[in-house]
């Protein structure tokens, strides 16, 4: 327990730590009840820092209510963390910084979410204030931003992430974020699909050679914009077994995501080699013509800087097209791919070449189609026509003044109407079922009874005499 003591300079609280060592600390010009309130909170921050438990309510509100001189007291003996790493802001900014395990383009996807939450909690708010309310607050603050229902996920998602990080650090005690809804969901609305006629267009509307590649690669490759068409290698292609390695840096922290297999689809395989013959030439243009070297290097070699934004240059493209752009540039041309692919091969081929789960393209990527409605309803048709093990000839044959010829065979044995009609009565005979006749068909042998006289020798019938 954490004792009070008063001495010629003021109140002392002295309490023992985690190792066991006494620690105190100083109160001046602060009255004996105030002390020992003091002292309540401090065994508190002891005792959850030594347990891991929990601190009472009344202790996270006493946090908050103390002076900068109290707190630096507090943290002087270990018992907070530094008060800029308690408030939103500068909690946000330094989990940033600290992030240093990830690429710099995700921690620019995750300033954005650390933007929101600057703005609409205050650069100053104490993290420990913020509750489940407040983190609903935030969720309806994103809807009125018009923000979309996934971004919106994404961001409360995010937020659970920082947050599960402070509490984590025991700089709050309970994640507010915890129930959000972060699940990404497939848009349905925002599918496109990018057919070969498009295609074309789009190619023959390309700036260069390399723009034709970054195409080709993306809508018949199947590869994520930009990186991985950047990170292609000429090396990584395999002209004789028509198979090509895919480096992705989206999924390399996955076991088995750091690269994969893909087909050299015969779409690919013309644009890449008129690019790599191209190579040839450039590279051995001024060679040793007996020491002819090898094409190596990346393939897109035009396009490679990270401040360049190929979305506002295939913007141009697909005006040029006179095609009207479609949400999701490159995503929707990989999802076209995907969709093709699952068409004709099996799903798990197509994900292993894609480098998605089935899970993923069936909510992302996968396209429901009018091709797939027209195909299906064709294949019923045929479905339905008569087996032919069926002699429809000669039931035709027993209908009187039926004279048919070889194609009208094929015709249905009844009208849709009739069938329907007939299933009525079968329908209504079960639902009323004619009851039948006690001793059916023996009824006539007793038809005379009532009129019989009896006999005389009575009701008993008569005994043979011996």
């Amino acid at each position: 327990m954490a004792s009070v003591l008063k001495d010629g300079n003021g109140w002392r609280i002295r309490f023992y730590d985690g190792d066991s060592v006494r620690q105190q600390i100083r109160l001046a010009g602060v009255s004996k009840t105030t002390a020992h309130n003091h002292a309540y909170h401090v065994e508190a921050l002891n005792h959850s820092k030594r347990s891991g438990e929990r601190l009472p309510q009344a202790t996270v509100a006493w946090l908050t209510s103390i002076t900068p001189e109290v707190h630096d007291k507090l943290l002087s003996v270990g018992l907070v963390e530094a008060k800029e790493a308690s408030t939103v802001g500068m909690y946000l900014k330094a989990y940033l910084q600290r992030r240093s395990d990830v690429k710099a383009s995700t921690v620019r996807k995750w300033q954005s979410a650390v933007n929101h939450l600057i703005e609409h909690f205050g650069d100053d708010c104490e993290l420990r204030t913020i509750n489940t309310g407040h983190a609903d607050e935030f969720r309806s603050y994103l809807y009125g931003e018009k923000q979309e229902e996934n971004t919106v996920r994404r961001y409360c998602g995010l937020a659970k992430q920082f947050f599960r990080a402070a509490l984590r650090r025991k700089l709050i005690d309970e994640n507010p974020f915890a129930d959000q809804v972060s699940a990404v969901t497939g848009n349905a609305a925002k599918f496109h699909f990018v057919t070969r006629a498009d295609t074309d267009k789009l190619l023959k509307a390309c700036l260069d050679l390399q723009w034709k590649m970054i195409v080709c690669l993306t809508r018949y490759g199947g590869l994520r914009c930009p990186s991985e068409v950047l990170a292609l290698q000429w090396q990584d292609i395999d002209w004789t077994t028509k198979r090509f390695t895919v480096h992705s840096p989206k999924t390399e922290h996955h076991e088995g995501g750091a690269s994969r297999v893909v087909p050299l689809f015969p779409e690919l395989s013309a644009i890449l080699n008129e690019g790599y013959v191209l190579e040839f030439e450039r590279l051995n243009e001024r060679a040793d013509p007996d020491n002819v070297g090898t094409v190596s290097g990346p393939v897109i070699t035009r396009y490679r800087d990270s401040a360049q934004n190929l979305r506002t240059t295939f913007l141009k493209v697909i005006k040029r097209a006179k095609l009207k752009a479609w949400p999701k540039l490159f995503q929707n041309l990989r999802s076209t791919r995907e969709t093709e692919l699952a068409d004709e091969y099996p799903l798990q081929a197509v994900t292993a070449w894609m480098g998605n789960s089935q899970l993923v393209a069936a909510k992302h990527y996968l396209q429901l189609r009018d091709e797939h409605f027209d195909r299906a309803s064709s294949e019923v048709v045929a479905s339905a026509e008569p087996a032919p093990s069926q002699n429809v000839e000669s039931v035709q044959g027993e209908q009187p003044g039926h004279e048919g010829t070889e194609s009208e065979s094929l015709a249905p044995l009844a009208a849709p109407l009739a069938c329907e009609t007939t299933g009525t009565d079968e329908l209504r005979k079960r639902k009323h079922p004619e009851k039948p006749k006690v001793f059916r068909g023996a009824s006539d042998a007793f038809a005379s009874l009532p009129h019989a006289l009896m006999g005389a020798e009575g009701l008993e019938p008569p005994t043979p005499s011996v």
